[in-house]
């Protein structure tokens, strides 16, 4: 059996008997980061053999999982943190798993954003989780307009040295907004900062980062109730050129801009 097992996010001992259990029973171990993993067996006197499954070689690692499945081996699959294949390495395995008709089990656990998500005293009723951004400035803010529509509750992570251009995007795209920088989860210095998305999160930035913002607000449009390409003529009567129009309007129905083109075409 191969099993995705979910290990602490920060705190050692938020890890469930049944992880330790598949772990102690299993006969490989694959991991992100072996000596991240070895500190954590090490803390359960667990000794099994470790192999590395990561970004860089994972479709390989998979590959050897799924050979040590057939011949009868317990797999567990771990990440540095939380639940493999979640903004972490492991998606891949799992389709490969499912294309050889190999099945796998998961052990649950620790999960950063949902703890995140109930220290920053946001809505918790629904929520969107989106990860990590793109790194460069102009793909960060394409990639934030298909969410700037949505009503739900949106939850980030973000590295340290990422966070304040991932919050400047976030603020040119959204608007104001309330947000929570959320750090050190379950350890010592464990920190949960409200902010608005105008100041900026401000300190010095140690640590990854979960960035939980609040959902667009409801709101009608009348607008909306216009054809596509009437949306578009509303603007560009208001003064606006058709590329910002074009932008306005999608804003508003919450497509990206690509889905109105066609409509804008012969304007």
């Amino acid at each position: 059996m191969v099993s995705f097992v979910a290990t602490p996010i920060g705190n050692l001992q938020d890890v469930t008997f049944r992880a330790i259990q598949t772990l102690k029973e299993a006969d490989v171990v694959f991991c992100e980061d072996t000596r991240h993993t070895l500190k954590l067996l090490n803390a359960y006197e667990i000794k099994k053999p470790l192999f590395a499954c990561h970004k860089f070689n994972e479709r390989e690692a998979a590959e050897k999982i799924a050979d040590f499945a057939a011949e009868g081996k317990a797999v567990a699959i771990v990440s540095d943190a939380g639940m493999p294949v979640v903004s972490d390495p492991g998606n891949t395995v799992c389709k490969i798993l499912r294309e050889k008709g190999i099945n796998y089990t998961i052990i649950p656990g620790a999960c950063a954003c949902v703890a995140a998500l109930v220290l920053s005293a946001l809505d918790a009723g629904r929520f969107t989780f989106i990860g990590f951004l793109p790194e460069k400035t102009g793909e960060k803010k394409a990639f934030l307009e298909k969410f700037v529509s949505l009503q739900t509750t949106l939850i980030f992570h973000s590295a340290p040295q990422d966070i304040d251009k991932d919050v400047k995007a976030m603020y040119e795209v959204f608007g104001e907004r309330r947000a929570c920088a959320v750090r050190e989860i379950t350890k010592i210095h464990e920190e949960s900062i409200p902010f608005m998305l105008s100041t900026g999160l401000e300190g010095e930035k140690r640590g990854e980062y979960v960035l939980v913002v609040e959902g667009a607000e409801e709101k009608e449009n009348v607008l909306n109730a216009l054809s596509e390409k009437e949306h578009i003529q509303a603007y560009m009567a208001q003064g606006y050129d058709k590329k910002e129009a074009l932008k306005l309007a999608a804003k508003d129905r919450g497509v990206s801009k690509s889905a109105l083109y066609p409509f804008a075409i012969d304007l």
